[in-house]
Order: structure tokens, then C-alpha cells, then sequence
């Protein structure tokens, strides 16, 4: 592929706090975007304002106004204000397509090296750096997991987008589409090097009245998806290492529990979970890196190179 064009769909709302430092370190991007469409979803405070002066400066800003709506809703909203933006687009002009968050603050050549990536590797679907927030000693890493690339920001070659039937609008989507990736060949690469280092303005999971709700709110998503109790075993004690420690990873266990005690609807497929599962175990059985280098040897056999654009 010797394409670089890309075109970046933003879901947003009431982001004025975080707003402007992300706009501005797009900007600052050494390969800027073909087009930008900020899917503004119902924002009531100055982020339409700070977007309409960007888009005055920018001609690759487009933004999309949806209309208000009463709550805050994470997950399927999130995914249902990117398809709003995508319908506005013709994939065919691009040779990537993004979904970026609005609270995030990236290095100046965060995208013209996720592009080198792509051109070195024809098998990476998607790929990310890694979230950070920032303390005194420098930038500190949140949790995450090298071979899914971080929902705030997913950068994806359009042919893999499409294999994948793009984003599922349900809780766990930014998981679910990486593992549908892996099963049809595809890897998806989240690089933790300086270049692709962003910073994260709002805490992870913080978006929605706090940190230890969106805790309960992963530990449901786990469930709606289909892992392995075993796995989320491992999830929650592994997350009693994070902050706040105990009581975050109680959390995730309560979310987890509470789904499962109601009989809460799964939100994919059994062949999907058989799959998924799998993965989990083996990736507890043998280490994570281990798991992944074996199902992407495993399932290679699957992958078809992308078709050339005309």
C-alpha cells in the first residue's frame, strides 16, 4: 500500500475542558488528515463554539451535529455517533479510517508512524500507541493489552474495517473488534514506543460519573461479551495491583457477577464466544505473547490480502 491518506470520525460531546488541546495536536501532525468529521453528539456547553472556530481555520474539520439527548451514554452511543459520521464519507477515498476520541493529546507523529506501521506489516488490521496520563515523573501508561489497540483511539486499514463489518454498537466494541480481526487472519497491534505515546486527559473509564463505575461497567461488558469466568477471575485480580486497589477490582467483579446473576442478554454470538474464549485460556495457559504469536500462525490461512484500489 502506498496510499497515506486518512480520514478521522470523532464522536463528541460536552468535551469543552479537554477540547481544544486535542484539536490542536491534530494540527500540529507532521501528515495532517485528508478530512475530519467530529460527530458533535448533543453537546450543551462551548465545545460546538471551540469546533465551529477550528473548522474556520482548518478546511479538513467537518462537523456533524446530532440532536440533544438527556444522558450521557457510553458504548453502543459512542459506536452508533461514529456510524453517523461514517455514512457521511465514501470509504473508497481513503486508505484508513479512525475513530479518535476528543480528550487526547497526541505526539506530532503519532499518525505518519501508525502508517509506517501498516506499510511494513500487510497482516495489521488496526493499530494504536498507548494511552498515558500525565504525573510529575513523566507519562504514566494505563492499562491495556499489546494486541488490542485502545478504543480512544483506533486507527484501521479500510480493507480490514471492512472485513470485520466495522464496529459492533454494544459495550466491549473497542475489544470485540480485534478479536474478529484475529479470527479472520488479521493482527491488531497496540505499540508502546515514544513516537506513539498520547497522552489521555480523563482518566480511563472516568467519562461516565466516575472511576469505579465505569469499573462495574467493564466487569458487565466481560460478561456481555462472553469470557471466560476464569479469565475474569484472573482480570479482577490482576486489576487489584491498579488504583484504587480493591475496591476497583471489587468493581469489576460486582459488574461481572451482577450480569451474570440476571441473565443479562449476551451481545455476540455463540461461535464468537467459543473463540473468544478459547483465546483467554490459552492466553492464561501459556502467556499472552505466546497465545497471540500461535493464533496468528493458526489463522493465517484465513487472511486475504486487500484488494487494490482502482
Amino acid at each position: 500500500m502506498t496510499g497515506r491518506r486518512y480520514v478521522i470520525i470523532s464522536p463528541c460531546r460536552d468535551e469543552a475542558r479537554y477540547l481544544q488541546r486535542t484539536l490542536d495536536s491534530v494540527a500540529a501532525q507532521s501528515e495532517p488528515p485528508a478530512l475530519w468529521v467530529v460527530v458533535d453528539d448533543g453537546s450543551t456547553d462551548a465545545t460546538p463554539a471551540i469546533l465551529a472556530e477550528f473548522a474556520a481555520q482548518h478546511s479538513y474539520l467537518r462537523v456533524l451535529t446530532l440532536p440533544p439527548r438527556a444522558t450521557r451514554v457510553l458504548g453502543p452511543a459512542v459506536v452508533h455517533a461514529f456510524d453517523a459520521g461514517l455514512a457521511t464519507i465514501d470509504l473508497d477515498d481513503f486508505d484508513f479510517v479512525v475513530k479518535l476520541d476528543m480528550d487526547l493529546d497526541l505526539p506530532p507523529t503519532y499518525f505518519a508512524v501508525l502508517m509506517d506501521k501498516m506499510a511494513a506489516d500487510p497482516r495489521l488490521a488496526s493499530a494504536s500507541g498507548i494511552a498515558c496520563t500525565e504525573s510529575a515523573e513523566g507519562l504514566v501508561p494505563e492499562r491495556g493489552s499489546f494486541e488490542i489497540t485502545v478504543g480512544m483511539s483506533k486507527f484501521y486499514r479500510v480493507a480490514a474495517f471492512r472485513d470485520i463489518g466495522g464496529f459492533v454498537p454494544v459495550l466491549m466494541w473497542d475489544g470485540i473488534d480485534c478479536h474478529s480481526a484475529r479470527v479472520k487472519g488479521w493482527r491488531a497491534r497496540a505499540f508502546d514506543e515514544p513516537a506513539l505515546r498520547f497522552v489521555h486527559l480523563r482518566p480511563m473509564g472516568s467519562s461516565d460519573r466516575g472511576m469505579l463505575r465505569g469499573k462495574r461497567r467493564h466487569g458487565r461488558g466481560q460478561y456481555l461479551m462472553g469470557s471466560h469466568p476464569v479469565f475474569v477471575a484472573a482480570s479482577v485480580l490482576a486489576r487489584a495491583r491498579d488504583e484504587p486497589r480493591v475496591i476497583g477490582a471489587a468493581n469489576v467483579a460486582a459488574g461481572y457477577l451482577r450480569a451474570f446473576v440476571t441473565r443479562e442478554p449476551r451481545s455476540q454470538g455463540p461461535e464468537f464466544r467459543r473463540q473468544l474464549r478459547r483465546f483467554q485460556l490459552e492466553s492464561l495457559a501459556l502467556g499472552k505473547e505466546r497465545a497471540v504469536r500461535r493464533w496468528e500462525e493458526r489463522q493465517e490461512p484465513a487472511w486475504r490480502p486487500p484488494v487494490p484500489r482502482r
